[in-house]
């Protein structure tokens, strides 16, 4: 009896709760609140000495140092700005881990045919739904390891799935609409591999939040022995990964950490996953890149560089993170400073943008802008304001696009050889700045003189990025 107390003891201690909408509201100053964060993430007071906030208070200090480190801000043990920011992002409920973990091997599940049973359902969802969210988030991680999940309906099985409110007895209520989303337990028995839901929270399908299928397959990676990532594109991390749910595929990151419990998948191909693109990566290519309100933003797979002229580095976020309804892997980008608007292509479609928000009617076919229907993408588009020109780089050759007139010049599409001597062809991405047109072509860009029709200077991507 007192062995099982212990281990269900340990289990709630290791409860890998999910990203939260807020944290325990602060009702004082910053120190105040940061001081209740790194409490509650980073053990602050549990390891003896004076908790106090003062300037040489070291153990503050130290615990404000591993949390710096481990989402990859600048490690000063100063309470600035961004790590205030940092805080007070929507994030899991759980202890945070200087580096990627799992259980040892020896306490993940000594089998690989593992049971689910789903205990009850949100009535946010109907049944099928909830289901097959349920199953497929399962399925992300039986497509890179031995294991299988089977579903039971009677008996007691190895991971039970529920949705409750408020305090559900396993020593780790739920606090109610916008905080912890859910949360699971290392495997184990009795309530070893469990995964409960906040049925205070509002379920869905969509790239709205929160979608069920990304939170299970998370809280599933926990009922199976991982522990969360510092990768912030991994499936792992400890915040909402707002992404589409329709395009997921497990990172790389996870697929490592899965199999370094339970072995690679029978496969004869192994399967891969997308990895999170680091700032100062030379093999960098961007989709896109624009201007957005005075800031930059830089276009790449799931992802967006933004930089802000006055800052040093950029910040890496989802591209659903400000646009849920923006699809991945987007072709080009530009900004008409005169409407304000960004248009995106993908594709034979193209989508406006308002800042943050994306306008009604839209997506809308690239060919009501004059495009011949020979043309089915775009690889590159840039707005030259002083001329009120947009231009549109496809394959070899390009348009012309007046933005008064709304419609293409007269006698495009020409040779981009012709008009822009040295560049090369095949324009992956183009940007318009401070009087200097640059050409994105694989891992380098061009700097070119539009007056001289000259280049001025090759640099790398992402020098753009502070490398």
């Amino acid at each position: 009896m007192k062995s099982l107390l212990l281990k269900l003891l340990l289990c709630v201690a290791l409860a890998a709760a999910f990203p939260t909408d807020k944290q325990d509201a602060p009702t004082g100053t910053s120190e105040e609140m940061a001081e209740n964060y790194l409490k509650k993430f980073y053990s602050l007071g549990t390891e003896g000495g004076p908790v106090g906030r003062k300037k040489n208070n070291r153990p503050f200090t130290e615990k404000l140092q591993q949390m710096q480190k481990f989402f990859g801000l600048k490690v000063t043990g100063i309470l600035d700005s961004k790590t205030i920011e940092v805080m007070q992002k929507p994030r899991c409920g759980v202890y945070d881990v200087g580096q990627y973990s799992t259980v040892p091997k020896s306490s993940a599940w000594q089998k690989t045919d593992l049971t689910y049973r789903i205990i009850n359902f949100t009535p946010d969802l109907p049944q099928a739904d909830v289901e097959a969210a349920i199953q497929r988030a399962f399925k992300v991680w039986s497509d890179v390891t031995p294991l299988t999940f089977t579903r039971i309906y009677n008996e007691v099985s190895d991971i039970e799935i529920s949705f409750s409110a408020g305090d559900h007895k396993d020593n780790s209520p739920f606090d109610g609409p916008g905080g912890i989303l859910a949360h699971a337990f290392q495997p184990g028995n009795g309530i070893g591999g469990d995964a409960h839901f906040d049925e205070d929270e509002s379920w869905t399908k969509t790239s709205q939040l929160y979608n069920l299928f990304l939170v299970a397959a998370h809280e599933f990676g926990h009922s199976l022995g991982l522990s969360h990532s510092t990768d912030p594109g991994a499936l792992m991390y400890p915040s909402y990964s707002s992404t589409d749910p329709n395009a997921f595929q497990l990172p790389q990151d996870d697929i490592n950490a899965i199999q370094y419990l339970y072995g690679k998948s029978s496969n004869p191909v192994q399967p891969t996953g997308p990895t999170t693109p680091t700032i100062c990566d030379p093999n960098v290519v961007f989709d896109a890149v624009t201007t957005l309100r005075g800031e930059l933003i830089f276009f790449l797979n799931r992802f967006i560089w933004r930089k802000h002229p006055q800052a040093s580095e950029a910040e890496l976020m989802f591209v659903q993170t400000f646009w849920p309804s923006l699809p991945n892997d987007i072709d080009a980008a530009y900004e008409n400073p005169i409407t304000e608007q960004i248009l995106v292509f993908k594709g034979a479609k193209y989508t406006a943008l308002n800042g943050f928000d994306v306008l009604p009617g839209y997506p809308r076919n690239i060919y009501s802008l004059g495009f011949p229907k020979t043309v089915k993408r775009i690889d590159a588009a840039v707005h030259i304001e002083h001329l009120a020109k947009t231009y549109f780089f496809v394959a070899n050759k390009y348009w012309s696009y007046d933005e008064d007139k709304q419609q293409m010049d007269k006698g495009f599409p020409k040779l981009i050889r012709d008009d822009f001597p040295g560049i090369p062809e095949k324009i992956n991405a183009a940007l318009y700045y401070r009087g200097r047109l640059y050409f994105f072509i694989g891992r380098v860009q061009f700097e070119y003189n539009l007056n001289t029709k000259k280049i001025v200077q090759v640099l790398r991507s992402n020098s753009w990025l502070g490398c």
